[in-house]
């Protein structure tokens, strides 16, 4: 059966519907935690700058290293010697690194749907306690949040089962649908905006121990947060096996991040302005509570539709990443063979069903943690397990300038060795930003290490 091939559109959907979905609804309360408004701008030019970099790197690699398809960790294996020892392990624990990030990522976006779930369901807020083992409570809410959580993994599960293409089209459709609803959104918000609401943009913060949080340590802390709005801008890389022309992975890259962080600092700064700080603070559904102030009840329902849409279309597009990566790193010997397996439609059964395994046990923590803590310490592991592979794509790069593989012209060689060198300085940053927690760290290097369990299953052909 020929397989079928995604085109420039269906590309550029992976790579929107990826981005454009959990971040856009509830980071304006994220970053209202830990930044002021002038923070929260600097924190958005350099993640927007960052970001940029990267994608270019990205690009630029599909074109040049055609043979090298399935996402950015896949380089890990080039930057040594083919069929050593070092390859293999360095391409398995990038690739296995990668995965991490992408299931841990879509846990984030299952509990990010069930939290705008609960604006048709308020039992799912519920604080009742529905029982005790020992000396944990288990709250009516959590308890019903996580059957929620459940039936919507397997629910992916069977859907990504009937074909990528299809899936494709979904995530297609539900991105053109959010697209539509946040130019709506910023409509209206612009009627209840206010600037006073965001002035002094410098305002003091401290810790709980009353100690200030200078403006560059606030910077550092919600750039981390950013980042996380543009996790997924690499789909479209991981999909470069399935493209019908190897060009469009580079025009839906920047074509979706452009269109990403254009919608992101405007609804992120509407946020800012339309809801007093304490009202942000208390909610966990910011976008929710501004269309609430501008047609009541009504628009409470309209923004958590669209939430659930958005999310719903990122909750495919992750799964559908997510399966991919271990497919791919097995058809390059860098995974244990069974995750190569696929059905009559293409889908790579055995990675998919693992990935929504790996979720399944994720999730048993919504029962006793509140949502909106959940959903934070989640979207830190799968950044900074993001970042990891991200960094090898770009020292593939710099190891490309150097030597001059694939190019012809100095010129080309001087403005990616630019390009590269400060997507590199912006990687290292975040990464040294991010593990100051060292309770986050911590887990993120167990999850990444307990693929060398599985290693030994991993046998490369001589």
């Amino acid at each position: 059966m020929q397989e079928k091939k995604l085109s420039v559109g269906l590309l550029t959907a992976l790579v929107l519907g990826n981005m454009v979905g959990v971040g856009i609804f509830m980071l304006p309360r994220s970053l209202a935690e830990v930044a002021n408004p002038l923070a929260i701008l600097w924190a958005w030019i350099l993640t927007g700058t960052g970001v940029l970099m990267l994608a270019l790197v990205f690009g630029n690699l599909a074109i040049r290293r055609k043979d090298i398809s399935g996402g950015p960790q896949l380089y890990a294996k080039a930057l040594f010697p083919e069929h050593t020892k070092k390859s293999t392990f360095a391409g398995f624990l990038a690739s296995w690194g990668y995965w991490v990030a992408n299931w841990v990522g879509n846990a984030a976006v299952i509990t990010a749907f069930t939290t705008y779930l609960s604006t048709f369901f308020p039992i799912l807020n519920s604080s009742y306690i529905a029982f005790v083992i020992g000396n944990v409570e288990f709250r009516v809410g959590n308890v019903l949040s996580f059957l929620v959580c459940t039936l919507l993994i397997w629910s992916c599960y069977f859907f990504v089962l009937r074909g990528v293409e299809e899936a494709g089209k979904f995530n297609f459709a539900a991105t053109a649908a959010k697209i539509a609803g946040f130019i709506i959104f910023i409509i209206l918000a612009l009627t209840v905006f206010e600037y006073s609401h965001m002035v002094p943009l410098n305002q003091p913060y401290t810790e709980p121990t009353g100690e200030p949080i200078g403006l560059l340590r606030q910077v550092n802390q919600a750039a981390v947060l950013t980042l996380w709005a543009f996790i997924g801008v690499e789909s479209a890389m991981v999909f470069a096996g399935r493209a019908k022309r190897v060009s469009d992975v580079r025009k839906a890259t920047i074509l979706g991040l452009l269109i990403a962080v254009t919608f992101y600092v405007i609804i992120t700064f509407l946020a800012l302005g339309a809801l007093p700080q304490e009202q942000l603070l208390k909610t966990d559904k910011p976008l929710v509570e501004v269309l609430q102030m501008v047609l009541g009840t009504s628009g409470a329902y309209v923004m958590a539709g669209l939430g659930l849409i958005s999310l719903a279309g990122s909750m495919i597009g992750w799964v559908l990443l997510s399966a991919e990566v271990p497919y791919q790193a097995a058809r390059l010997k860098l995974f244990p063979p069974v995750f190569s397996k696929v059905n009559e439609q293409g889908t790579p059964v055995f990675a998919l069903l693992c990935t929504c395994l790996m979720m399944q046990v994720l999730v048993f923590s919504v029962i006793s943690k509140t949502m909106a803590g959940f959903y934070n310490f989640l979207i830190l592991i799968a950044t900074l397990a993001s970042l990891i592979p991200y960094l090898i794509a770009v020292l593939f790069q710099l190891k490309l300038v150097w030597t001059g593989e694939t190019y012809t012209r100095r010129r080309q060689r001087i403005v990616d060795g630019i390009i590269a060198s400060l997507a590199c300085i912006y990687a290292v940053w975040i990464i040294v930003a991010g593990t100051a927690d060292w309770r986050t760290f911590g887990l993120g290097v167990i999850l990444i290490g307990l693929g060398l369990l599985v290693y030994p299953w991993v046998h490369e052909k001589k």
